[in-house]
């Protein structure tokens, strides 16, 4: 390239970035004071808005208002906060906020469209936060699935069972389903066979007080009762209450000292057995 093209070019180079200098020189003498401002009014918002989020969650509860419903009323309070303080500091820097929100309501219905399943997973989060047909703490069955409930979020609810498994749950697939809750506990259904020549009620009274006996289990509402007469068994049911976390160990618990007890006392277990007879005892 000849030397005065390149003089020119340098030249034009030149002049272009100082236009954009100039320009952004410009921008900073004009809105330095309120960049400034705008940036002091959002820390300060920024502040207020946790604050204000903490206060509420905590107001509600000392009202006793249920812990999930405390803290989605405190995050809309911090977030209300933060909203009215971001348009204050448009304002201040000389944005006008209506074209602004124009293009976030269009984005919202593109975005809407694209995301229909996540946004159904926050509707019936809300739904959740709102009817509480179940609580952090809570032990509740649905989909199939069992576990107490560790955590509610608008998006997702999670459980956790007695081996410390998280288990995340969609929230659209609770809300609208048949939810079994037990609230801190589970019902263990056992059957006891034991010989149709046994004592039933002393066998029953043997179960109960192995039940009074085992700190874990509710005997006062536990259960037991002849269940069915079965081929070569008469069961008992046995019903109880167990605390989720520990359902397994303690279920495990109450079996091996029902066994104990009945071959204490005398009561023989019952298993299959089969009477055969010989009609003729000569072959022809």
């Amino acid at each position: 390239m000849p030397e005065n093209d390149w003089t020119s070019l340098m030249n034009t180079e030149l002049k272009d970035f100082q236009k954009i200098y100039d320009q952004i020189a410009e921008f900073f003498v004009n809105y330095s004071f309120q960049l400034v401002g705008a940036l002091i009014i959002l820390l300060i918002g920024l502040f207020i808005a946790g604050r204000v989020g903490r206060t509420v969650q905590a107001l509600c509860e000392r009202n006793r208002i249920d812990v999930t419903l405390s803290r989605f009323l405190g995050n809309v309070a911090k977030i209300a906060v933060i909203m009215v303080v971001a348009i204050i500091c448009l304002g201040k820097i000389g944005i006008s906020i209506g074209p602004f929100l124009a293009a976030v309501g269009a984005i919202s219905l593109g975005a809407g469209l694209a995301v229909q399943g996540l946004l159904s997973n926050y509707s019936a989060g809300l739904n959740i936060v709102i009817t509480r047909p179940f609580i952090v703490g809570d032990t509740i069955t649905v989909q199939g699935v069992t576990g107490v409930v560790d955590e509610i979020r608008l998006a997702y609810t999670f459980l956790e069972d007695e081996d410390g498994v998280r288990i995340l749950i969609p929230n659209r697939h609770i809300i609208g389903e048949i939810i079994h809750n037990s609230h801190a506990t589970r019902l263990a259904d056992t059957l006891v066979g034991v010989a149709y020549d046994s004592d039933i009620a002393k066998a029953i009274a043997v179960v109960r007080k192995v039940l009074k006996e085992i700190p874990d289990v509710d005997e006062a509402t536990a259960q037991v009762g002849l269940d069915t007469f079965a081929d070569s068994s008469i069961n008992l049911s046995v019903r109880f209450w167990i605390p989720t976390r520990q359902f397994h160990a303690v279920r495990f618990k109450v079996n091996q000292k029902i066994l104990d007890a009945l071959r204490a006392a005398g009561i023989v277990i019952a298993f299959p057995q089969r009477e055969v007879r010989l009609l003729n005892d000569t072959i022809a």
